[in-house]
């Protein structure tokens, strides 16, 4: 059983490191983006660029969701500086599905300071990182052990848990945060500390998950006082969730003669900032109903766009209309099927696409 007192902690806190340590040599995840221990262990450190493009893809993201986005970027912006010297649009485009666009925006901002104020090299320090765009603490922390191995205490959603279990920490997040920091740091190792915090999040994935935690496979199940106490599968706690608001919005769907689709590109800040998208309200800004784009025969499409963001619920209904060639676009846009792919729009507005084109070829796209 753990003895929490300051003169046993850093004792124990190694033996537990050690112990997940050792379990990560055998039993680490293959990542597009990571060097496994072996090669680490040889010295062997990853791009700098992978680490930081996968850490930030992974904000609000799980692993299963980044691998593909990830490979699409590596192969479409070989380093830092292919991606500076990228268009906007096109990284937007890239992005589109991954959600929390402002990452993509502060993305290129990093990018293109990486390339002008550091000669397309990321800096090494935790101070460095931390004053570049996008990247907060979690993420300079892990750049800097994963990329540089500085000794840096990195702490994630299944860190978070690991310690919470492993010091049976009862406090609910997010006030607990500090204290569970004060532990993580204790376990974070002067030796590998880029491979310990990989170990750390992998044990949080697959071993000391949400539910059903599987403790009887747990390299430091001895150490762990949850575990001893059989509280383990309610840990860590958390404070009630105040419920999301919920928003109306609308959006216009017009196809001409020749198939082109009208769209236009949203501002650049805020919410989907830079992004395709559908004319209208789509996201429920404000509560006055727009009008449409254009003078058409509209109809609302039957059923309605349910998707849930961050911090509000939108449910928005859509319209169609056919329009004759010579339609007026206005400040927005007709762009051919072949112009532009569904794909790489919003998920939100991918749904009104589906919506608006149930069966495949009716949009021509």
């Amino acid at each position: 059983m753990i003895n929490t007192a300051p003169h046993r902690r850093e004792t124990v806190g190694a033996d537990m490191s050690g112990s997940v340590l050792e379990w990560y040599d055998h039993h680490a995840r293959v990542l597009p983006w990571r060097v496994p221990p072996a090669m680490s262990r040889r010295g062997v450190r990853p791009d700098p660029y992978h680490v930081w493009l996968s850490e930030v893809m992974l904000q609000q993201t799980t692993v299963a969701a980044v691998g593909r986005y990830f490979r699409d970027f590596v192969a479409r912006w070989p380093g830092v500086r292919d991606l500076a010297a990228a268009e906007d649009a096109q990284v937007m485009g890239a992005w589109a599905g991954l959600g929390y666009y402002a990452r993509a925006r502060n993305l290129l901002k990093c990018a293109r300071e990486v390339s002008t104020r550091y000669g397309g090299r990321f800096p090494d320090t935790y101070d460095a990182l931390v004053a570049l765009p996008g990247i907060g603490p979690y993420t300079g922390a892990a750049i800097a052990a994963i990329a540089f191995d500085r000794p840096e205490v990195v702490v994630d959603g299944n860190v978070e848990r690991v310690v919470a279990r492993l010091f049976a920490v009862t406090d609910p997040l997010p006030a607990s945060k500090p204290l569970l920091r004060s532990h993580a740091a204790v376990l974070t190792p002067q030796q590998r500390p880029g491979d310990h915090a990989q170990a750390m999040m992998d044990l949080g994935a697959t071993i000391c998950t949400p539910r059903n935690p599987a403790c009887p496979r747990c390299p430091v199940r001895e150490h762990c006082l949850a575990h001893a106490r059989g509280i383990e599968a309610e840990l860590p706690r958390r404070q009630p969730r105040s419920a999301r608001p919920a928003r109306r919005g609308t959006a216009y769907i017009a196809r001409r003669s020749d198939g082109a689709l009208l769209l236009e590109r949203r501002p650049a800040r805020g919410l989907l900032g830079g992004m395709l998208g559908w004319p209208g309200d789509p996201l429920g800004e404000t509560d006055v109903v727009p009008t449409p784009p254009l003078p058409a025969a509209w109809r609302q499409l039957d059923g309605e766009v349910r998707h849930v963001f961050t911090h509000f619920s939108l449910t928005m209904t859509v319209w169609f209309a056919d329009v004759p060639h010579e339609a007026n676009p206005g400040e927005r846009v007709f762009l051919m099927p072949d112009e532009f792919d569904a794909a790489h729009l919003p998920s939100v507005m991918r749904k009104a696409h589906a919506l608006a084109f149930p069966h495949r070829g009716l949009s021509g796209g």
